[in-house]
């Protein structure tokens, strides 16, 4: 291992630490396909190739640092057990570690973790993890975890701080080098899902070495965009609230060993945050268009295609990290998706006490395209006379202009509630 330049306290990962992390993990991990897209290709004008680590065993890449930090455990490490804790994938691949290298784990995980991630955790781990609720957010059920270890004097294996973890999630670089090597091809950018750092970190540590002119762009979602920040102050730095929604990448703040290694690569790489609707919406066409079931952060680099800018014909990886999506959140993407894309948008709408103003209100507000996805009155016992909630989906974005300029003509007194607004959270 290397010392960071700036800080000899740190110690990181080479791309030798990954290349030995691909050896005690070969035959566990899967060599995951690198799929090309001629829907992504053609949108972008780049030969768009998904490294598919939603194909794993786990259905993630995070059993790849996982293991490799739990095989290199001593007996009696094991015995004394391991403690982790995640959003959900990362407690998956210490769950598979557990139970097939015979160590004992304890995992914490938030309340929001989905109960498909909750379920294959316990699938992968039988008997060998033990399941811990709490806090509600990553970075609660974290400081729980290490709470644990520290009394218990179990093994902490942390989901993205560690060299051993990092080394894990290099790997997939290696792989991907290797898969365009074979066909005749290099890589000329990496576009990486970021929550806490780890994979983004992995990627940069072995491409620095092995393919140093490959530039390297990391997406965060909006609402939980730690690692930016740590670069913007000059080291990590915890954030305020966080939205959840991206639960795989919703990170309050990075890690040391990580942002040590970004910022030791400043030059490759390169940073940008994608909306949480806009997620959204790139779940829904990798789903309808190549038949992808991505989890919302595996779904942030393909989302980031449409804010980025290609050499013609050059080589684009994007790494869909992640298919561990409960069905139950689909009526939330997709509701998330309309109001991204414009087209869904709510109203507190006051009727008068005139007998058929819900009948004008349709007639002359809705345009020909436009349709109520919702109508509930805010005081039940009214009927046409009071306000209510109306949701709206128009046919087109550019019909909101029209819809707004038909509402102040009709003399109903029509309310827009604005996305972010305490009103429009607690109504939707």
């Amino acid at each position: 291992m290397n010392e960071e330049l700036s800080n000899p306290q740190v110690v990181l990962p080479t791309a030798a630490d990954v290349e030995k992390a691909a050896e005690t993990i070969d035959g566990v991990v899967e060599r995951t396909p690198l799929q090309y897209s001629p829907r992504l290709s053609e949108i972008t004008g780049a030969k768009v190739y998904l490294k598919r680590e939603d194909l794993q065993g786990v259905r993630s890449y995070k059993i790849r640092g996982a293991y490799n930090v739990i095989a290199q455990l001593n007996e009696e490490q094991r015995q004394a057990g391991v403690v982790a804790a995640s959003a959900g994938n990362h407690a998956q691949g210490v769950a598979y570690a557990c139970r097939t290298l015979g160590a004992k784990g304890r995992i914490y995980v938030p309340s929001n973790t989905p109960k498909q991630k909750r379920d294959r955790i316990m699938y992968h781990g039988g008997d060998a993890v033990q399941l811990v609720v709490t806090g509600n957010s990553f970075d609660d059920a974290a400081a729980a975890a290490w709470q644990d270890a520290q009394q218990s004097g179990a093994t902490w294996v942390a989901p993205f701080d560690d060299p051993g973890t990092i080394a894990g999630q290099g790997t997939i670089a290696r792989e991907v080098v290797e898969q365009l090597a074979e066909l005749g091809e290099e890589p000329s950018m990496f576009v990486v899902p970021v929550g806490g750092g780890g994979l983004f970190s992995g990627v940069v540590t072995y491409l620095a070495e092995k393919s140093p002119k490959t530039e390297v762009v990391g997406v965060e979602p909006a609402g939980a965009a730690c690692v930016a920040a740590a670069l913007d102050m000059g080291g990590p730095v915890t954030l305020g609230d966080t939205d959840p929604f991206v639960d795989g990448a919703a990170v309050k703040r990075c890690g040391d060993v990580t942002y040590a290694v970004l910022n030791g690569h400043r030059k490759m790489i390169d940073l940008i945050n994608v909306a949480e609707g806009s997620v959204c919406t790139e779940m829904l066409e990798l789903y309808q268009n190549e038949g992808i079931i991505a989890e919302p952060a595996g779904a942030l680099s393909v989302t980031a295609l449409h804010h980025l800018r290609f050499v013609p014909g050059s080589s684009v990886v994007c790494i869909i990290s992640g298919g561990n999506n409960d069905v139950s959140r689909y009526s939330e993407i997709i509701e998330r998706s309309l109001v991204d894309q414009g087209l869904k948008h709510y109203f507190l709408v006051n009727f008068t006490q005139k007998p058929g103003q819900l009948r004008k209100f349709l007639d002359s507000v809705l345009g020909p395209h436009d349709d109520i996805t919702l109508f509930e009155y805010v005081k039940r016992n009214n009927r046409e006379t009071g306000a209510a909630l109306v949701g709206i989906q128009l046919g087109t974005a550019t019909g909101l202009h029209a819809l707004l300029h038909r509402m102040e003509e009709s003399g109903i007194e029509c309310e827009r509630l604005l996305p972010g607004t305490p009103a429009y959270e607690y109504l939707t």
